[in-house]
């Protein structure tokens, strides 16, 4: 159930407001259950490994984070 809680949409703004959800629950109804969607490279926390740590020392903290 959609609710509207502020403002009044007019007919054509309901419509593609629903268009979009059901859009939406259309897709996501065809993923099987179980499947992975593939991640993002940005949000692979294994490509800031891929470098050696710096040596240990008094400014090794500003370069543990960024890539060089």
């Amino acid at each position: 159930m959609i609710k509207v809680v502020r403002g009044n949409p007019t007919p054509e703004e309901l419509a593609a407001a629903l268009a979009v959800v059901q859009a939406r629950a259309a897709a996501a109804a065809t993923v099987p259950p179980g499947a992975t969607r593939e991640r993002d490279a940005w949000a692979d926390p294994a490509r800031l490994a891929q470098q050696r740590l710096p040596a240990p020392g008094p400014t090794a903290w500003g370069r543990t984070y960024w890539p060089a």
